[in-house]
């Protein structure tokens, strides 16, 4: 199934790097992925946001130099990168992921 990813362009996230995250993805860019900036996706606390479609997965705190990782590990291999998963989202893998406070 084609994926999307959406990367926020909203304030808060834009002032954490996402227009440098959002260019790396386009840099990068397979035919068979869409790639595209979103408005607020509401998790502006752990921005930089990103969201892959139709898989549901939410990466937060994302940096330029980890799109990298999330496109061959996740959109190439279907793995997510589990220590930039939303928390939140992602209960399973709070033991991994960045916490509000951490990292």
């Amino acid at each position: 199934m084609h994926k999307r990813v959406l990367v926020c362009q909203s304030r808060s996230c834009l002032a954490k790097g996402s227009a440098e995250v959002l260019a790396a993805f386009l840099a990068g860019s397979t035919p068979d992925i869409s790639i595209s900036a979103s408005e607020c996706q509401g998790q502006c606390h752990l921005g930089a946001t990103v969201r892959v479609l139709p898989d549901e997965v939410w990466y937060c705190r994302v940096k330029s130099q980890d799109v990298a990782g999330i496109a061959h590990q996740h959109l190439q291999q279907g793995h997510p990168v589990e220590r930039l998963l939303h928390p939140r989202l992602h209960p399973r893998y709070t033991n991994s992921a960045p916490t509000e406070f951490g990292s």
